[in-house]
């Protein structure tokens, strides 16, 4: 067996799916890094394909920044404890 690569992985990228084995035979790293590479080209070449942006806000922008600073803290409704005196 020291012959055959000994890494392999599949991806499923929405209803498309790979395979990708190691091209090196060789120490693990080296097969690890083979597969690493190729993984890394799929995925490229996965999101050109679906024209998938680079950069998606973690959360909608509703305001600009400067409604943010006219906006008066949130008061809470919870009262401070006040200390005990024995």
């Amino acid at each position: 067996m020291e012959g055959q690569p000994k890494v392999k992985a599949s991806l499923r990228l929405g209803s498309e799916f790979y395979t990708v084995n190691a091209k090196k035979v060789g120490a693990l790293s080296e097969q690890l890094s083979s597969m690493k590479e190729e993984s890394m080209s799929i995925l490229k070449d996965y999101i050109t394909k679906h024209n998938v942006p680079n950069d998606v806000p973690d959360e909608l922008v509703e305001g600009s920044s400067e409604d943010d600073e006219e906006e008066e803290p949130k008061k809470s409704n919870i009262n401070p404890k006040k200390a005990k005196i024995n």
